[in-house]
């Protein structure tokens, strides 16, 4: 077998029991040296228990692809056990992270759903006992001419992007609130920013959005929680090419427009809120949106100007 695929919890629990096995003679006592090697074994067992115990666990939503599963494999290789939520199944980024040495598990269910993300939660604390972080990054959007937006449409864009946000808060909030520590990053967007033409609803749920991170980082922020948001600019995605595919704008209205000329990968957005997400790195941030836009919103140039810089 592959001794990276074994987790280091079971190579030490393996280790544990070679050690004892050395240790026992034929006529039932231990030599001193045995014994040493016994008490080394147990006290190696401790410290891996106490390390399972104490290993940090993140929840992130949309971790089937784009910028929920760089996330997520960022994070697991930085340690922590993941547990991924999405509409489509999660397994291949779970396979990926387990083929690597990291712990992950994975549900299935729509996370506007309210008894989805209290199964969601149950699962995590149900397996690891604890949530360290929680990542709301789900979501969907809609490209519409305001007066042609159907309101069914609007209330679902909400419903993902703003609704399933708080459910997910509030249900791994109570939690972290008992253990009097946790963080929480809500994936919201520049359009939560600025305003962008053909996109109220999508512009309202990130609005709304930052605006409950801040509220919760004011309520929480004294009780161990921190709260904070990630703003990203275009980023190439499953999201960007189905936008793209509807014929509403190109690269190059994209790349023409942002001061750094490319759009974002999955791995800018992921890094800032692995950040966030580091209690050594940013645990006085709090309430805080960082935005990760290439310079979009730094930027008010007209376009003839903007590309004379380049």
């Amino acid at each position: 077998m592959n001794r990276k695929a074994i987790p280091p919890q079971d190579r030490l629990r393996c280790a544990c029991q070679e050690a004892r096995s050395r240790s026992a003679h034929a006529d039932g006592y231990l030599s001193n040296n045995s014994a040493h090697d016994l008490y080394l074994a147990d006290a190696i067992q401790r410290s891996a228990m106490k390390q399972a115990k104490d290993k940090l666990v993140a929840a992130i939503t949309g971790a089937a692809q784009g910028i929920g599963r760089r996330t997520a494999e960022v994070l697991a290789a930085q340690g922590f056990r993941v547990a991924l939520n999405d509409l489509c199944s999660p397994n291949q980024v779970i396979e990926s992270i387990r083929s690597q040495g990291g712990e992950a598990i994975g549900q299935v269910g729509n996370i506007a759903d309210e008894s989805n993300v209290k199964e969601f939660v149950r699962r995590v604390y149900d397996q690891w006992g604890r949530a360290d972080v929680l990542v709301n990054n789900a979501g969907i959007s809609l490209i519409s001419p305001a007066e042609r937006t159907a309101t069914e449409d609007f209330r679902r864009v909400l419903e993902v992007n703003l609704v399933a946000p708080f459910l997910l808060a509030k249900e791994f909030g109570q939690q972290m609130l008992a253990a009097k520590r946790g963080c929480i990053i809500n994936v919201a967007s520049i359009a939560g920013l600025v305003g962008i033409a053909e996109r109220a609803a999508y512009n309202a749920s990130k609005h709304g959005l930052i605006g409950l991170t801040r509220t919760l980082a004011a309520e929480w922020g004294g009780r161990g929680i921190r709260v904070n948001a990630v703003c990203p600019g275009w980023v190439k995605t499953e999201m960007d090419a189905a936008d793209q595919a509807r014929g509403t704008y190109t690269d190059a209205d994209i790349t023409e427009r942002i001061p750094m000329g490319r759009f974002a990968t999955p791995a800018d957005i992921a890094s800032a809120i692995a950040f966030l997400a580091d209690d050594k790195l940013s645990g006085f941030i709090n309430g805080h949106t960082l935005t990760v836009d290439g310079g979009w919103t730094a930027d008010g140039s007209w376009q003839s100007l903007r590309l004379q810089q380049r």
